[in-house]
């Protein structure tokens, strides 16, 4: 791929990572006014930590599936989850379902988070790894700045449900590619500029999604996290 080609492959993929860390910090200062309208203060904490455990848990799970599969399909499969919770989670009525619909945008988040950091890893040799992930890690930096003065101005202006329809745009875009042409967004940008990435682009071997090692035989057990 030529270099052009490389940068929008990072710059498609920085997205879907920034809209993940971006929720993390994004909806603590709509927390009062969320609590306040849907009466659920016992269950303030569960906002937060559903979200986190989903994404947590399923971290090995995708990068595991992604080391055996491919990264497209499974990065693509984590950005949807990721949309189809916040919509719900702007339009949840009780706490209950804020709390069920928290976790499946964890779901999603779960999978954008490892996978990225493999394609980048994927794409580049070693000796230019560590530049690209320190700029992928900036995104975390980002989103820590970012996320909690447009919460709050947010919340001030356009009501609490917005902090989750904030990532709703980007969606559409997918939506109306979806509906018209049966391809996302993502899917035409990876399809275009990814294909087929081979788990290894150079001589040195690359570390596996999940973070986990181990032998890669069918019937090992590992295979199937």
């Amino acid at each position: 791929m030529s270099r052009p080609q490389l940068i929008l492959v990072v710059a498609s993929v920085m997205l879907g990572m920034l809209l993940a860390a971006l929720d993390q910090t994004i909806v603590g200062t709509a927390m009062p006014r969320l609590i306040a309208q849907l009466n659920g203060l016992e269950h303030y904490a569960w906002v937060a930590t559903a979200y986190l455990l989903a994404s947590t848990v399923m971290v090995p799970i995708y990068g595991k599936l992604s080391d055996i599969y491919g990264r497209k399909p499974f990065f693509l499969l984590g950005l949807l989850l990721f949309l189809l919770g916040s919509a719900l989670s702007g339009a949840s009525q009780t706490m209950t379902q804020l709390i069920v619909f928290r976790a499946i945008q964890g779901l999603g988040a779960g999978a954008m988070m490892p996978i990225v950091q493999a394609i980048i890893g994927d794409i580049f040799p070693p000796a230019e790894r560590g530049k690209w992930q320190g700029l992928l890690m900036a995104v975390f930096g980002l989103s820590s700045i970012v996320g909690p003065t447009a919460g709050g101005w947010i919340t001030d202006n356009w009501g609490w449900r917005w902090v989750f329809y904030v990532s709703m745009p980007a969606g559409a875009i997918t939506d109306i590619f979806a509906v018209t042409t049966g391809v996302m967004l993502l899917a035409l940008i990876t399809t275009l500029f990814l294909r087929e990435i081979p788990l290894r682009t150079s001589n040195a071997p690359s570390a596996p999604a999940d973070g986990l090692s181990g032998p890669r035989d069918k019937r090992s057990p590992l295979r199937l996290l």
